[in-house]
Formats: C-alpha cells, structure tokens, sequence
C-alpha cells in the first residue's frame, strides 16, 4: 500500500492509510488533546451531576418543548444550511443563575456539532480569563 505525508504541518514523515500523523505528533495530539484520568475526575467532582447543574426532569421537560419549537440549528441556518437541533443551548451561560438558565430567550436549538464548538470555546474563554 503507498504511504503519504504526516497530516502535521512540515512533516516529511510518511504514514500508512489508516493514520493520519506519524507516531510522534499523533502522542503529541493525544498529549494536548486529552486530559489524564486524574484531570478528568478533578473536573468532573468540581462540575457536578447533571442534576446539581440544573438539568434535572423539569429542564428535560422544557428541553423538548424548545426543540419541537425550535426544530433546526440556528447556526447552521446563519449559515445559510439547514440541520435538525440536538441540543438546546444558553447562549449566555448561566453560571448557576436559574433565572438566566430559565430564560427562554436566552435558549438557542443547536446541532451537536456547533453546540459543542461554542461549549469549547467558552471553556477555553473561561480557563483564559481565570
């Protein structure tokens, strides 16, 4: 089977079909990319359960009467594409606020996949800013 580059900017290094980065900066990715088992159990003992956040049955309920509302992503229809909601988001997050978490006009309907590049970024924004 023929090779090709490492997907790494500037590296010479071929890899196989199936990989996309030589052994060195595929660890690297992995390295930055994940946290360790210890940073995981540490953020989610700070986190807390999904009920102690606010979304217990009640938001499950008000959840989906958004989305039969709101049935697309808003993002992608800025976008000019139209995909079917999975999530409801705060568009500002609450912090623990329950009259901002209730505030249905501070709900969006996002695709997963938006919801979880907004999630990142705000995680990245707060980490910064700490």
């Amino acid at each position: 089977m023929p090779k090709r580059p490492c997907s790494h900017p500037g590296c010479p290094k071929l890899v196989g079909l199936r990989a996309t980065r030589c052994e060195r900066h595929q660890a690297a990715q992995e390295q930055h990319n994940r946290p360790t088992p210890e940073q995981r159990r540490e953020y989610d003992k700070r986190r807390g359960t999904r009920t102690q956040r606010g979304y217990d049955n009640r938001w499950l309920r008000a959840r989906g009467v958004f989305l039969m509302e709101h049935p697309l992503c808003a993002a992608c229809e800025e976008e000019g594409r139209i995909a079917p909601a999975q999530a409801v988001d705060h568009i500002i997050p609450h912090r623990g606020d329950a009259d901002l978490f209730w505030d249905e006009t501070n709900w969006q309907s996002l695709c997963i996949s938006h919801h979880s590049k907004k999630t990142a970024r705000e995680r990245r924004e707060r980490k910064n800013h700490q």
